[in-house]
């Protein structure tokens, strides 16, 4: 199980050069069953938020649809988001990403903020990174 942070998302749904590829062939890797991921809970509501705002609030709902098809959700409880606090990063939203990777036994961490992960217990690769490393 890996946990694909949401920036990764974004440079699909948003198709973000020079980093759409490699995202989205991560994604497509959960997607065609190669591979078992999940999102932060947060994540859907942030993206609901963003695709709502850019374009309609019913493309929006497609795309959490579509997304909770394919993706388990890390929970945020009290225990993540002590366990964020514990950590004690500078990003509190990074640390809580990474204490829902812990709480839903991750192997990695697939973003393309590798740095603000490096003090996580699941390694952060990016989404090049992963595609290379799982050859």
């Amino acid at each position: 199980m890996i946990l694909i942070d949401l920036n990764v998302v974004l440079d699909v749904v948003q198709k973000r050069e020079p980093h759409y590829s490699a995202s989205a062939a991560v994604m497509g890797r959960v997607t065609d069953g190669r591979v078992a991921a999940c999102l932060p809970a947060h994540a859907f509501t942030t993206l609901h938020y963003l695709v709502s705002r850019h374009q309609t609030a019913a493309i929006a709902n497609r795309v959490v649809d579509w997304l909770l098809r394919y993706f388990e959700v890390a929970g945020i409880t009290d225990s993540e988001l002590k366990r964020a606090r514990i950590l004690d990063w500078p990003d509190f939203e990074d640390a809580v990403v990474a204490a829902a990777a812990e709480s839903h036994s991750c192997t990695h961490i697939v973003t393309r903020n590798v740095r603000d992960f490096r003090d996580s217990l699941m390694p952060a690769l990016t989404p090049e990174e992963y595609l290379f490393d799982i050859r």
